[in-house]
């Protein structure tokens, strides 16, 4: 088993992976160094030395989990999907960090539940889907369903974090297409969706709400507001207020404002790594610049080219998950595949699309290039899985 293992990996999913978490720590190194003034953080504790450390944790789990076969790892699924359900909990009962609860301090490092209840939710439900397979026309399975997807949905909103809350929709709705769903029902399941959208987003767009029970953070409220060119005033609102509803605008327009000079100021083929000077001298925040505003580093330094190669290793990994899905002919790996492939492409469409403002803000990670290490560790696992998939695939 072990021989097959080495023998055969999908090595073009490997070398994409691997090739991702070194840009990854690469540039977390230069968003978060070389600025002025000088970090006083001894050098085991930068953020760049913890994202290898979670980085090397997740390759070591990842490979060790291809010594078993993925539909016995599977029989875990329940356990996993409740303790992820317990950790959502938990982390909304915890102090908050930064205003918002959603990691549980561990020491050194901090613990987001967030990443694993995605990875949760595509084991059980994947697992769930095949064991009522053929049944899934029936209201009373498909509301079972469509309520496991919802369960860690709320919770992961309410702490808030709009933005992987968001993603666990589509990863649901995916998985229960592959898992045998009728087109009927997909296409109501969608409007519904829409529908739902439209009303959180009617808390932004109309003034007043027409439903009063929808209320989004104000945060979230004034990143929605910024991304649909929005006035910060009333429209009754006097000089002075419209002045400063103007300051307040500008204010939480800067980061993106930021973030496309940087992308625009890269040219063909960047000012060089640690050299990009939206980075060095502060103009794009320190506070944001290693995670959620990454991908500018990376255009300012390294330019359209550096751009289009990270693209091009994302499209590797998510056609890599695609194409496992399709050749693997057990219900229960075609399932966790696309669950796996809608997951990076979500992560990848949302973060590259808030850093050149095409998506509003939401705080997604770029999988394996933003800082963090709950992230970077869940990211790989799910590659670890899709390798499972891929070796395994010959014993159903």
């Amino acid at each position: 088993m072990r021989r097959r293992i080495l023998a055969d990996p999908d090595w073009i999913l490997v070398l994409a992976t691997l090739a991702l978490t070194a840009v990854g720590v690469a540039f977390i190194h230069s968003a978060t160094s070389g600025r002025l003034p000088a970090d006083t953080v001894p050098w085991y504790q930068e953020r760049w030395v913890r994202q290898l450390l979670a980085a090397l944790l997740g390759i070591s789990l990842a490979a060790g989990s291809c010594l078993v076969d993925y539909r016995r790892l599977a029989r875990w699924a329940p356990l996993i999907y409740g303790l992820s359900i317990a950790l959502l909990v938990l982390v909304l009962l915890l102090p908050p960090i930064v205003g918002v609860r959603r990691w549980i301090p561990l020491g050194f490092v901090n613990f987001q539940p967030s990443e694993l209840s995605k990875l949760a939710l595509i084991l059980f439900l994947s697992r769930f889907l095949v064991r009522r397979r053929g049944k899934l026309q029936a209201p009373g399975h498909l509301l079972c369903a469509l309520g496991w997807i919802a369960l860690p949905f709320l919770l992961v909103l309410i702490e808030p974090d709009l933005g992987s809350a968001v993603v666990l929709v589509p990863v649901g709705l995916a998985i229960l297409y592959v898992g045998g769903i009728s087109g009927r029902h997909l296409v109501r399941l969608v409007v519904t969706g829409v529908l739902l959208v439209l009303l959180l987003l009617s808390d932004v767009l109309l003034s007043p709400p027409p439903f009063g029970v929808v209320r989004l953070p104000e945060y979230q409220k004034n990143r929605l507001r910024v991304y649909f060119g929005l006035s910060f005033a009333p429209g009754d609102a006097g000089p002075e207020e419209r002045k400063r509803a103007e300051r307040e605008r500008r204010k939480h327009s800067y980061n993106i404002e930021q973030a496309l000079i940087s992308v625009g100021s890269g040219g063909l083929t960047g000012k060089g790594w640690r050299k990009g000077t939206q980075n060095i001298w502060g103009y794009l925040p320190r506070g944001v610049a290693h995670n959620d505003f990454i991908f500018s580093v990376i255009a300012e330094e390294t330019g359209f080219a550096g751009s289009l190669a990270v693209i091009v290793l994302y499209g590797t990994v998510i056609l890599g998950a695609l194409r496992i899905a399709r050749a693997c002919r057990d219900p229960l790996g075609r399932n966790l595949a696309t669950g796996v492939a809608t997951l990076w492409f979500c992560h990848v469409f949302i973060n590259i699309g808030m850093n050149i403002r095409i998506m509003p803000v939401t705080g997604l990670p770029l999988p394996l290039l933003s800082d963090g290490g709950s992230s970077a560790l869940f990211f790989l696992l799910s590659i670890g899985l899709l390798q499972n998939i891929h070796i395994h695939r010959g014993s159903y």
